[in-house]
């Protein structure tokens, strides 16, 4: 299974994400769009150098909709840390202390994980404060 995360930097609100059983690039361009059409454009969209985000569909979205894109250096996962700290947390304190018999049940204990994340779980690297209270959408 394949997931991808949207995370506004500021509040680390994950504003997007779908998990899918193929890495085809569709899926995380239909998150990326499904963010923008909810929570609005950003001014910038950053990610590492992964074939779904340098292919054309992309690229040629993010072009249109006049959002900066801007790409991790190789091996620099440490530029994009908001989203890989996310990934660590979402590994060791949901996925291998519940794991999952099949996709279904992936999918439901994820969504309740966003959830928590996003509106309950106070995060250290925002002075202990919750998302949720931090996230304005764009305008």
């Amino acid at each position: 299974m394949y997931l991808t995360a949207i995370i506004d930097v500021y509040s680390r609100y994950i504003v997007g994400w779908c998990l899918s059983n193929s890495f085809e690039a569709k899926y995380s361009l239909n998150v990326l769009k499904e963010a923008i059409a909810v929570h609005g454009k950003p001014e910038i969209i950053n990610s590492d150098q992964g074939s779904q985000f340098t292919c054309e569909g992309w690229i040629n979205y993010l072009e249109k909709e006049n959002v900066k894109i801007s790409m991790d250096g190789k091996g620099r996962a440490t530029d994009n840390i908001y989203i890989e700290r996310f990934w660590r947390s979402l590994k060791y304190d949901y996925v291998y202390l519940s794991p999952a018999e099949d996709g279904i049940e992936l999918y439901k204990g994820l969504k309740e994980y966003f959830h928590y994340y996003n509106n309950e779980l106070s995060h250290q690297g925002i002075n202990r404060q919750i998302p949720a209270t931090l996230y304005k959408p764009a305008a």
